[in-house]
Parts: structure tokens; C-alpha cells; sequence
């Protein structure tokens, strides 16, 4: 392993391994890891010593699951008190299953994929440590410090045997491991969407049709599309007007809101000023009569309607009311006309079967004998997961967003290169200050400064700037024509993984600098057998780099996740300055904080796919990992018990993208060595590693073939069982429950040799688990783990709704959704009793209960009893 200083930015080979043997300058590879690791744990233990602080003052921020009216009792988080340590106890009690029964199932997925790749990581430092690092460091080369126990410090061919030999071993682990949870995934998502609770949801039982026909649109065709078991249909239409008249109507609520409590609140210190001229002892003032009539009409907020300085200005809260009255007017007129013309495919139905069953077969089928008719199609879709302006598109309009959307995803990768081929460039700064003489002067740096800038300035950055793609990625997607917020986060998933792996490691790592990166890409292009050859000479070289990358990402931003400091400054901030009526205190309290899968799972991966990548060539980033990854899973594992209340479920899609995207790791770990001992000319060593690469390649190509039908759809065979099952009485024997089951053939010889019980419970049986998939993750013996567990009651989760709700279920909202309620704060001198008597007057509900303003004049709400909240009801879950 070779330091950062030595990399070759002329972009040509050395010849044989001349750049790997050489030994480096003073090689700085502690000093930058030491220089990182120091400031970033202070800094890091600074963000938990504050958050342990401060976390008790403010519970919205900090455990609103623990509390908040928005998230039912029964899904609450068990918390005894609010003291500074109390959540260690909870941490410590409540199991990661918690938050499948009372989250969601990719909530649960994301800490288990947490886990694993640290189990991948932890286990490859079991295997590859107690022999790659002595072979490494007896390999007769000259590297010092953390280099010698690198591959770069091997000189001795022979050697390379032992790195061959663990490949097959570690590589063959991890892909077990990524099969392994594919299987048990497949099983679980199975007896998930089959259990009562999830099956009788209408989103179960619903599936939404893209590029309907007209025809399709209409009731009474309902049985020629969908067949006999469809039930019901809910078309969407362009209704463009209808949409700009609704959100208008929504501002202008929120506008009026704003010019009432402007009112009671200068009304309420005009009367204080009064009661403390005439030394009032007897309460306080009434607004009709404690105030002449001079004064009210000053108070009251004025505007002028439009931009031109002609117009008089007029009382903007008998404005909005009139205003408000008009488009509700408008609105209730379009609605009333509304009906669905001819759609030239630029429309989208969803479609209610009988059973979950059903609504599957029907999703498999082919609906219609036209071109590009009633597809694609998605099923477990919920109301709030439409985007409704891209369900109404034609066919030929969307595949051709789809195009332009990638085009310029891939575009935005590409070009990304230049400033991440910067940060290369700063992780090498004392190669740049030995060759190039305007930076000369960076010689005569101290050694803990220079470690700064080559090891804390590029990890940073590299991390600041990917947290801003899959924010570009999801504007794009959803501004292309995505269905779903779902379907969205999927994309947007699969090409952060890509800008990952691309830009955060490869562009870093192999070309370090974007002053090569044009010069290799066509050398490969032209000769792609000399991939090999390049990621052999590069990736060695970079290790430090992302020993650092994993400190730095491992405490200061684990840290950061808890402190949250973004979250509660912009809380303490707006709602101080901003936030001035009861419907923006009431928002601001409540919007939990949501968690986008589309960014996390490709971080997480590109970490297990580095640690990977080097697991045979510098073994000890997979230790620095394992600690990254254990960091982040404590914090993400805080966060989902107490903070985070997910907005997006891919039901499990997210998880299987993200252990296939694992394989990357192996394939480049492959690839690496391979070029390496080429180079090298140990021709056994290379052929062990093609002929792993080869079964690679067709492992990769079964487990697809075979695994992916069953992820992307639920058997028939399942579904139509599971219908007819009555969950109520015992589901398996006890042998399927995995108690001494004589399919198992690790616990038979366990019986057969007397292992004792506790040996046999202990280590046996995990074993068994996680050796004999097939035994484990069938549905059955998921079906089983799921229901054994106290707190998932079958009966009290399964919904039930009204038929009002059915009708609008999956109606766009413009077509149903009044004018919202207005609601302002009760005052001591009565202004909110008399607007709210004005606003009903003029027919638009109001109320002014369950918020006031205090004797000081502040704003106030009914925090903890969300009934008193007249815009609050509790929301279906469909």
C-alpha cells in the first residue's frame, strides 16, 4: 500500500510495478490518518456531549416518536422520562423489530442492511487480518508505517498465493451473504404483504394502470380491462385549471390567516397600552368597545392588490375573503363540469380488486392488445405516494422524459468529475508541492498541517459534495414524468449507487486528478483488457484516503445525526421570526423528520463496496469501515426509534437494489488483483482470480434469472393460500418454527452428537440460520417470525373504511379537499371571537380554538392535546 505522495499524474504505466515498490518520502500515511482521526473525534464527541445536553429541552427535535400526537400510541416509542439518558435504556431494551411493526418494513430493512455490511466487514477482518497483514508485511518490500502491511510492500511473487487463496475465501463469503439476504428478503416480503395487517390495506388491493385508454377510464368497462375481480376505479385526468385554482385558494387561506393574527396581536397591545393608561383592574379590555373606532380601522392590514402604484390600497382581510369566495366558486363550477375528454393514452387509472391475491394476478397480466396500453403499471401504491401531474401523460411524451431525464443524470455524473478530480488532486498535495514550483512554498508547511490538508480537506469535501446529487437526481426524476414519489426515490437510488461508486471512489481513488481523467477514460475505451492494469496501479495507493474517509464519515457526521443541529436551528430560527400563526407553529412542531432512501443505500453500499474492494489489498480499511458503518448504525438506529418518521416505502425494493449493488465491490476487488498479478507475472495467483471472476460472472447471472422474478412479484400460488388461511389459529408446527427442525442439517448432527442445549441454542442454531437459507427464510418460517413477537397485534392493525373514503381514496385531492378551516389564536380581548363570527358570515369555517396568545403577547398552542387542534385529524392509512 502505497502513500497518497506517490501517485503518478501522467497518467502512464510505470513499468512492471516500479511505482508500488518504490518507497515513498517520508510517507505521511499515519501522520494524515492521526491528523484525521484527532480532530474529528473531538469534534465529534463535542456534537454528543451537546446532544446529550440539550436533547430533553427540546423533545419535537429530538424523541417527538416518543410523544407527538401525529404518530398513533400503540407506535410509539416506550420512554420512561425525558432525563439526559433515559434513550440508552430504551436503545439498549427495544429491538431493531420495533421499528418494522411500527415504522415500516424498509425502516427495519435499512438498520439490517446497516448490520450486515458491518458483519461482511467484521468478518473480513477475521479472515484476511490474521494472514494477509503478516504476508504483507514480510513481502520483502520497503514501505513504512501503515504501507507495510499493504500489498504494495510485496515483492516475493509466491506470496500472492495467499492473497489469491483469500479472495476465493472472503469474495465467495460475500456473495453467499448478499444470496443469502436475498432469500430471506424474498421470504419476508412474502409473509409481509400476505399478513392481515398489510394485505387488507385498499393499496394492497389497488393498482395503478399509466397510459390508460379512454375507454379503460369508464366504469362500465371495468370487467373488459381488469376482469371480474375488480371492484372500482379511480381515473386521473389532466385537470391543469382545476390544480392552479386549489393551490391559489390554499395561499390565499394562509395569506388571510396571517393578516388575522396581524390584527389580534396589534389589537392586543393597543388594548395593553390602554389598560395601563386608565390603570384597569378590572381584566381586560373588549375589543368593540375598549377601542374607538379610529384605532381599529388603523390596526387593520392593508395591501394593494396589484403591482401598480395606481392601486388604492383596500383591507386585505375583507380582500381574501372575497377572494376566497370567488375561486371556491370556480372551483366547485370546474368540478362540476369536470369530465374526462378523449386522452390519447395521456391518462392513468387505478384499479380496486376483491383481494391482494387478485390485484397481484392482475398486475402480471397483460390488460390490453395496444401498444404501450395500461403500462407500466404499480401496485401498493398510496394516495400520497401520486404525483398526479405525471400520471397524465401520453406514452410516447413519457419514455421520451424518461430519456432526457437520464441523459442528464449521466451528463451530471460525467462532468462531476472536475471538482471531485480536484479533491484528487488537494489528497496529494505533497506530490503537487515537490513538482510544481508556484506551490513550492506548501514545503515549508508543518507536518500536522499538511496532514490536515491531504487527509481532513479531502474527505470532507468529498462528503459536502455528494450530499448535493440525489437532491439534483430527485428534482430531475420527478420533474421527468416519475408516477410516484416510490418510483422516483427507486432512480434515484440506482444513480446515486452509480455517481457513488464513479465519483466518490473510482475518480478519487484510480485517477486522482481531472487533469488525467479525459486522457484515461480514452486510453480504456480504446483498450478496456487494461482495466485491470489501471485499478492494480491506482487503488493501492489511495487506501489512506479512505482510512481517513471512513473516520471522518464514521464520527463527525454519525455525531452530526444526532446532534441535528440543521433541524433545531431552523426550528429555533423560523420559528421565532417566521412562523406567526397557529397553523405554522402547528406545522413546524409536526413535520417529522423523513429519511430518503434513494441517499442513504447507495452511500452505505459505495462504504462495504470500498471496504471490498480492498479487502485483499490493503485489509485494514475493512477494520476503519466496520467502525464507520457501527457508528452510523447507532445513530440512524437512534434516529428511527425516536426521530425519523419515514414518507417513502418501497417495500423492501430499496434493500435488494442495495445488496446488488454490493457485487460491485467484488467485482472490482477481482479485477484489481487480477491486474495486479499480472503485472507481476504470478500466472498462478492470476488464473485463481479468472477463474473466480468467471463464476462471479455466472453467480451473478443465476441468482438474477432465478431471484428476481420473485422480488419484483408475489407468487400466485402464496397469494391464493394466504387468502384462505385463517391467521388466527397456529401457522406452523414446531419443527417449522425453527425449534429442532429435522430439515436443518446443522442442528440433526447436533442432536446426533448430544451437543448440549445451550451450546446447541447459542451457536448451533445461528449457524443453522445462516447456513441453511433454505430452511430459514422460507415463507412459512417468516410468516412465523413475524407473529412471534407481543407487540404486533393482528387484529387491532388491520384497517377499516368508511365509503366515503373509498370514494375519494384515489381521487386526485383537487377533486375532493374543501376550503381548509381558518384557524387563529383565542384573545383576551375577543378580536378572534368577532372574525371568526365575520368569516362565517361570509361562509368559510373558522375557528379559534386550541391556540391563544399569552399575557405577553406570544403565541400559543395546545402542544400536547392534538384533539383541541380543529385543523388535526388522525390519517388513514391506506
Amino acid at each position: 500500500m502505497e502513500s497518497l505522495e506517490t501517485l503518478n499524474f501522467s497518467g502512464q504505466a510505470n513499468h512492471d510495478l516500479g511505482v508500488m515498490e518504490t518507497k515513498p518520502k517520508g510517507s505521511a500515511s499515519l501522520a494524515a490518518v492521526i491528523s484525521a482521526f484527532v480532530p474529528t473525534w473531538v469534534t465529534g464527541l463535542i456534537f454528543v456531549a451537546i446532544f446529550i445536553l440539550i436533547r430533553r429541552w427540546y423533545p419535537n427535535i429530538y424523541a417527538p416518536r416518543t410523544f407527538i400526537g401525529t404518530i398513533p400510541e400503540k407506535d410509539r416509542t416506550p420512554s420512561a422520562d425525558q432525563s439526559c439518558f433515559n434513550w440508552v435504556h430504551t436503545m439498549l431494551k427495544v429491538p431493531d423489530k420495533f421499528v418494522l411493526y411500527h415504522q415500516s418494513l424498509d425502516a427495519y430493512l435499512y438498520l439490517r442492511f446497516l448490520r450486515t455490511t458491518i458483519f461482511i466487514c467484521l468478518a473480513g477482518c477475521c479472515l484476511t487480518w490474521p494472514i494477509l497483514m503478516p504476508v504483507n508485511a514480510t513481502g520483502g518490500g520497503s514501505s513504512t508505517e501503515l504501507d507495510k502491511i499493504g500489498i504494495g510492500n510485496v515483492k516475493k511473487k509466491g506470496h500472492f498465493y495467499a492473497h489469491a487463496i483469500m479472495a476465493w475465501v472472503f469474495l465467495s463469503f460475500v456473495m453467499f451473504t448478499v444470496a443469502r439476504e436475498r432469500l430471506w428478503l424474498i421470504g419476508l416480503r412474502q409473509a409481509w404483504t400476505l399478513s392481515r395487517p398489510v394485505a387488507t390495506r385498499l393499496s394492497s388491493r389497488t393498482v395503478l394502470f399509466l397510459s390508460a385508454p379512454r375507454d379503460a377510464l369508464e366504469e362500465s368497462n371495468i370487467h373488459r380491462f381488469f376482469g371480474e375481480a375488480a371492484l372500482r376505479i379511480w381515473p386521473a385526468a389532466k385537470i391543469e385549471a382545476l390544480e392552479s385554482l386549489v393551490s391559489s385558494r390554499k395561499s390565499k387561506v394562509e395569506h388571510l390567516e396571517a393578516a388575522e393574527m396581524s390584527l389580534i396581536r396589534k389589537a392586543y397591545r393597543e388594548g395593553r397600552k390602554r389598560e395601563i393608561s386608565v390603570h384597569s383592574q378590572n381584566g381586560n379590555l373588549a375589543y368593540e368597545e375598549g377601542l374607538p373606532d379610529s384605532v381599529k380601522k388603523s390596526i387593520r392590514p392593508r395591501h394593494k392588490p396589484n403591482v401598480s402604484p395606481l392601486n388604492e390600497k383596500v383591507d386585505s382581510i375583507e380582500w381574501l375573503r372575497d377572494k376566497i369566495k370567488e375561486e371556491e366558486a370556480e372551483i366547485e363550477g370546474l368540478r362540476k363540469a369536470y369530465e374526462i375528454g378523449e386522452t390519447n393514452g395521456a391518462a392513468a387509472v387505478f384499479v380496486e380488486f376483491r383481494t391482494c391475491a387478485e390485484a397481484q394476478q392482475a398486475c402480471q397480466h397483460v390488460a390490453s392488445s395496444s401498444l404501450l396500453a395500461l403500462h407500466p403499471r404499480y401496485i401498493g401504491v398510496s394516495p400520497n405516494e401520486a404525483i398526479w401531474k405525471n400520471l397524465a401523460i401520453p406514452p410516447a411524451r413519457r419514455i421520451s422524459e424518461e430519456g432526457t431525464s437520464l441523459a442528464i443524470v449521466i451528463a451530471t455524473i460525467v462532468f462531476w468529475s472536475i471538482p471531485s478530480g480536484f479533491i484528487g488532486l488537494i489528497s496529494n498535495i505533497s506530490y503537487l508541492a515537490d513538482n510544481f514550483e508556484w506551490l513550492g512554498f506548501l514545503k515549508n508547511l508543518p507536518n500536522p498541517v499538511m496532514g490536515l490538508l491531504s487527509g481532513l480537506i479531502p474527505p470532507l469535501a468529498t462528503s459536502w459534495l455528494s450530499k448535493m446529487v440525489p437532491n439534483i437526481f430527485r428534482y430531475i426524476f420527478k420533474s421527468f414524468g416519475s408516477p410516484t414519489n416510490t418510483a422516483a426515490e427507486l432512480r434515484v437510488q440506482k444513480w446515486y449507487y452509480v455517481f457513488q461508486v464513479t465519483q466518490v471512489f473510482l475518480v478519487t481513488a484510480v485517477f486522482s486528478g481531472a487533469a488525467t481523467l479525459a486522457e484515461e477514460l480514452m486510453d480504456r475505451v480504446k483498450n478496456p483488457i487494461s482495466i485491470p492494469e489501471l485499478l492494480a496501479r491506482q487503488l493501492p495507493k489511495a487506501s489512506n484516503f479512505y482510512l481517513t474517509y471512513f473516520i471522518v464519515q464514521g464520527t463527525t457526521s454519525a455525531a452530526d445525526n444526532l446532534l441535528n443541529y440543521s433541524d433545531l436551528l431552523e426550528y429555533l430560527f423560523c420559528g421565532y421570526f417566521f412562523d406567526r400563526t397557529p397553523r405554522q407553529k402547528f406545522n413546524r412542531y409536526t413535520s417529522m423528520k423523513g429519511i430518503a432512501w434513494g441517499k442513504l443505500f447507495p452511500k452505505f453500499a459505495n462504504f462495504a463496496i470500498i471496504a471490498i474492494a480492498y479487502s485483499c489489498i490493503a485489509p485494514l480499511v475493512l477494520g476503519f469501515a466496520a467502525i464507520g458503518l457501527s457508528l452510523y448504525y447507532f445513530s440512524y438506529r437512534y434516529n428511527l426509534l425516536f426521530v425519523i418518521q419515514p414518507k417513502i416505502d418501497t417495500k423492501g425494493q430499496a434493500y435488494t437494489l442495495a445488496l446488488e449493488h454490493l457485487l460491485t465491490g467484488v467485482y472490482i476487488a477481482e479485477l484489481s488483483l487480477l491486474g495486479l498479478f499480472s503485472l507481476r507475472k504470478a500466472t498462478g495467483p492470476s488464473i485463481l482470480i479468472g477463474l473466480l471472476f468467471v463464476l462471479t460472472v455466472l453467480y451473478n447471472v443465476l441468482t438474477n434469472k432465478y431471484l428476481v422474478p420473485l422480488e419484483r412479484l408475489l407468487p400466485t400460488d402464496l397469494a391464493t393460500q394466504s387468502e384462505g388461511a385463517n391467521e388466527s389459529t397456529p401457522l406452523l408446527s414446531s419443527a417449522e418454527e425453527g425449534h429442532a427442525q429435522p430439515t436443518s442439517h446443522i442442528q440433526h448432527l447436533g442432536q446426533q452428537a448430544h451437543v448440549p442445549q445451550t451450546v446447541a441454542h447459542r451457536i448451533l442454531e445461528p449457524l443453522a440460520r445462516f447456513f441453511e437459507p433454505q430452511v430459514f427464510t422460507s415463507y412459512q418460517a417468516m410468516r412465523s417470525w413475524l407473529q412471534d413477537e407481543d407487540s404486533y397485534d393482528i387484529d387491532e392493525d388491520v384497517p377499516e373504511y368508511t365509503e366515503e373514503q373509498l370514494q375519494k381514496a384515489y381521487l386526485n385531492p383537487v377533486l375532493t379537499s374543501p376550503t381548509p378551516l381558518i384557524w387563529i389564536a383565542k384573545d383576551p380581548m375577543g378580536v378572534s371571537q368577532n372574525e371568526v363570527s365575520e368569516n362565517e358570515q361570509h361562509g368559510l369555517k373558522a375557528s379559534d380554538q386550541g391556540a391563544w396568545l399569552d399575557r405577553k403577547g406570544k403565541l400559543q398552542w395546545s402542544v400536547r392535546e392534538f384533539g383541541e387542534i380543529p385543523i388535526w385529524k388522525q390519517g388513514v392509512i391506506y
